[in-house]
């Protein structure tokens, strides 16, 4: 029986999958072979199209040959594994084939993608299948709202899309609806509460499972596994035990029995996520245990049942004292897991964040991808822009992403391809009608589950793929009209995370934000806190020494020939600079340009491009809808305002120090 579509709420945007985008299936005859629960969606889904559009759809169990447009059978190969599939048009006929259920889902969109391109000429077979097998997002929702962090910490998109009012959701086919969207560019799994997981949260994991069942219903449709995260301390929360010692075999028996009823409760659940001592969260560290004996400790629980655990790597000193400057957060993820390397089970992945820092505008790759061949690392990005504007500026990420994905931290493999345990971002989307807040902002939802499935590919083609599929020409007045639009939205997200980097924080150098918070400037806001987040200007100069020669040796972690790039700031590329060394205003830059005339040009530089990014959306209001269209002309003159504000600020607080005027006599305050 075909699963039916899921109906999103009055007025919330269907973003990449519009009814339009599915026209193409529309006025043709579809053959579906096989069966089973994932099979039934692809049936639902074709079935509204020929509902729609015309058409019609036939089921088969067995060998059909009458004259089909469209073929989607479960006949694949199994070397594609369960997710792969293959397409090839000759004949007059379209075929999609895969060996499990998910592989004939993902075929579907990617059907969904080529449009009418699918259908018009005869095309070659090609092998389609993931470069990465788990393609999460983690989800920092909160089931009660934390009085600090709120309902969603670090989210910028309205509330929960699971929680409301300290329970799940009492109807979830927007959760159903946002399963579709992620299955539609890739993504595979989900986690769905805070990784700082207060009381309220940790009885998810035991008595308020049946909740995390129902929305793990929900996802189930669209081959979205639900994972949960666990405090590290759940035997004594949860479990009135005097411990949580790793190697206490208490402990590990209560782990084992309480995995055993989650299991029970959701049959294919992914695992857990694990943020241990960390920013004052629990962890093995209590008992003099190491994080191997944490991640192997909820491993081993997880083992009989082919689940993981995901132990992050976000572990640094974060009292540290801001008059030690031999202190170095950037070491720390480093120094902390690689002595580890091999000592963590098969089951346990290692998520370390794309940079050693914290998701800043710019970072270097983390040195430590790359140096653990005996674990499973996961790399984590942030698709919630919490240092890029809060999904109230536009900041397409899908370059960074890409950067990092292809940087070769031994000067031979891509990160891509070192990232075996999969690539996670932090979500970016909430029970806003426009899912992200901005609705630029799903561009970096959708380009993130494109990436992890193709971590090599070219990310502004996923930009192009979510901007045809989202604004389709009949929304917007005909295929010339189409053609403007698609062209405008090109140019305002394709240069926008350099944008962004301009009016903000320069070179390298991190935050310069507002505590807590983190949205707008105060370059001084974290310069004498105990979080190590430093950028050590004086009269002299800016940027933190991080040589091996004179600073902290942060650049020595790296292999060569990264170690050397970066020890020197002869060497160092320009963009990363401030990060690797403490430079004086006057250093010439590989551009030519000193360090002092750099930041004022391009803060200056940086407010111009957002004025012709406004303009050219207020062009676009006869095109894309006025509810679209006015939500991001409201984020456009906040954008404005504050790239504005960051140029003001930047621009005085260096000039102060400095005392170096603009070459081209323009206003600094």
């Amino acid at each position: 029986m075909a699963l039916p579509v899921p109906v999103l709420p009055e007025g919330v945007d269907p973003a990449w999958l519009p009814p339009a985008a599915f026209r193409p299936l529309g006025g043709r005859r579809t053959l579906i072979r096989g069966s089973g629960p994932l099979v039934e969606t692809v049936h639902g889904e074709v079935a509204e199209a020929c509902a729609r559009f015309g058409g019609e759809v036939v089921r088969a169990f067995g060998p059909g040959e009458s004259p089909y447009d469209l073929v989607l059978e479960l006949t694949g190969p199994e070397e594609l594994g369960d997710e792969g599939f293959t397409c090839v048009r000759r004949q007059g006929r379209t075929t999609v084939a895969a060996h499990g259920q998910a592989g004939l889902l993902y075929g579907l969109f990617h059907v969904v993608r080529l449009g009418e391109k699918a259908f018009s000429h005869d095309r070659p077979k090609q092998a389609h299948r993931p470069a990465l097998g788990l393609r999460m997002l983690d989800h920092w929702d909160n089931v009660a709202v934390h009085p600090v962090m709120g309902q969603v910490e670090r989210g910028y998109a309205g509330g929960s899309l699971f929680w409301a009012d300290g329970l799940a959701r009492g109807e979830l086919e927007r959760v159903r609806a946002y399963g579709r969207l992620l299955a539609a560019c890739g993504i595979n799994a989900v986690a769905v509460n805070n990784v700082n997981v207060h009381e309220t949260e940790a009885h998810l994991l035991t008595d308020r499972i049946g909740e995390v069942a129902r929305i793990a219903g929900a996802l189930r449709p669209y081959g979205i596994r639900t994972h949960l995260s666990v405090t590290f301390a759940a035997p004594m929360v949860l479990g009135a035990l005097p411990s949580a010692d790793p190697l206490d075999a208490s402990v590990r028996a209560w782990w084992a029995e309480a995995t055993a009823r989650v299991y029970e409760e959701i049959e294919d659940f992914g695992g857990y996520v694990v943020k241990a001592d960390s920013e004052g969260q629990p962890g093995p560290f209590a008992y003099g245990r190491s994080h191997a004996d944490g991640a192997n400790l909820l491993a081993a629980a997880l083992a009989p049942h082919g689940g993981t655990v995901h132990w992050r790597c976000f572990v640094y000193d974060h009292r540290q004292d801001w008059r030690d400057r031999t202190t170095d957060r950037a070491r720390a993820a480093y120094d902390h897991f690689t002595p580890l390397d091999g000592e963590f089970a098969d089951n346990a992945v290692l998520q370390v964040k794309h940079g050693p820092l914290d998701f800043q505008v710019r970072e270097p790759v983390s040195p430590l991808i790359g140096a653990m061949p005996r674990t499973r690392l996961a790399v984590e990005v942030q698709a919630t822009q919490e240092y890029t504007g809060q999904q109230r500026h536009v900041c397409w990420l899908g370059r960074m992403w890409s950067e990092v994905l292809r940087f070769r931290p031994d000067g031979d493999t891509e990160v891509g391809a070192l990232a075996r345990g999969g690539l996670v971002a932090v979500s970016n989307a909430g029970d806003d009608p426009f899912w992200t807040g901005h609705p630029l902002a799903q561009a970096n939802l959708y380009t993130f589950g494109r990436l992890a499935w193709q971590p090599d590919a070219d990310p502004y083609r996923f930009l192009s793929e979510w901007i045809e599929l989202t604004f389709t020409p009949e929304a917007a007045g005909g295929a010339g009209e189409g053609a403007r639009l698609r062209a405008s939205l090109g140019e305002v997200l394709t240069g926008s995370w350099q944008t962004y980097e301009k009016y903000t924080a320069p070179l390298g150098v991190g935050f310069m934000v507002q505590p807590g918070h983190h949205y707008g400037p105060s370059v001084d806001g974290y310069e004498y806190s105990p979080w190590g987040t430093y950028h050590f200007a004086d009269r002299d100069g800016v940027g933190v020494d991080r040589s091996v020669a004179t600073g902290t040796g942060y650049a020595g972690q790296y292999a060569k020939p990264w170690a050397e790039v970066y020890e020197s700031p002869g060497t160092c590329p320009d963009e990363l600079l401030l990060f690797f060394h403490h430079v004086p205003y006057d250093h010439v830059l590989h551009s030519g340009k000193t360090v002092i005339q750099h930041l004022y040009d391009t803060h200056f530089e940086g407010v111009e491009e957002v004025e012709r990014a406004r303009e050219v959306w207020a062009s676009l209001e006869d095109l894309v809808g006025p509810a679209r269209h006015a939500r991001g002309a409201e984020r456009y003159e906040e954008q404005l305002r504050g790239a504005r504000e960051w140029r003001d600020q930047i621009n005085s607080y260096f000039f102060r120090k400095s005392g170096v005027p603009d070459a081209r006599g323009r206003r600094i305050y």
